[in-house]
């Protein structure tokens, strides 16, 4: 199992290599260059960074576009439920650094759920055989990184919910959407690319991680 994290083929290498160094420049460029320049590229790095998650899946068939249709159109619905209603996840908005937007939920959201399902739940197959468990340790994944990215949101003009704190009902709404939308990842896509979704998970807690600990010493 240790050495399924490890990128072995050239495109991994590449891939892995890439998104190791968007982030750091990301990083780089937010504390210390121009936080709005760098915080505008955002729609762009996410999008080259699901592309990149596509180039290293092993096999793209039907059931792999099923599954990353179900996380998008689950997902966009459910924020849009949020957005307008304040249902799920409480009342939230989005802000202008996640690109266009239909009903208020930036387009990119909803392929954001795709690529979060798509590398939790690749982890999550390398620690649980069963789908269930896998799915429910995909979840939780995605919850946690959620937890991460909080505090950061609305200072990087990605999202605010009211009162300025996510309350409880976010975090147990993203388990219990999370969770069906894995165990559709975990029975469809057979073969899962483990590598890149590994280094991806890892780069999300660091990089949103490290700016939480900024907000949370200043």
């Amino acid at each position: 199992m240790k050495n399924v994290f490890i990128p072995k083929t050239s495109t991994a290498k590449i891939s892995v290599g890439l998104i190791w160094l968007f982030h750091f420049s990301g990083l780089m460029g937010i504390l210390f260059i121009d936080r709005e320049l760098f915080l505008e590229t955002t729609p762009v790095n996410l999008f080259i960074t699901i592309v990149l998650l596509f180039v290293n899946l092993p096999d793209v068939n039907k059931n792999v576009l099923l599954a990353a249709l179900v996380a998008f159109v689950v997902g966009m619905a459910v924020e849009l439920l949020g957005v307008n209603y304040g249902l799920i996840f409480g009342q939230y908005v989005y802000g202008d650094n996640l690109g266009v937007k239909v009903g208020g939920v930036p387009l990119l959201i909803g392929a954001n759920w795709v690529m979060l399902t798509f590398i939790t739940g690749a982890v999550g197959a390398v620690f649980f055989k069963r789908a269930v468990y896998a799915a429910a340790f995909g979840a939780l994944l995605m919850v946690l990184l959620d937890l991460v990215i909080e505090p950061v949101a609305p200072k990087f003009d990605y999202w605010e919910f009211a009162n300025d704190t996510a309350p409880l009902s976010n975090y147990i709404g993203w388990f219990l959407v999370a969770f069906p939308i894995q165990w559709v990842y975990q029975t469809q896509v057979k073969r899962k690319d483990q590598a890149f979704s590994f280094h991806l998970v890892l780069i999300q807690f660091l990089f949103f991680g490290v700016f939480s600990l900024v907000q949370w010493a200043s």
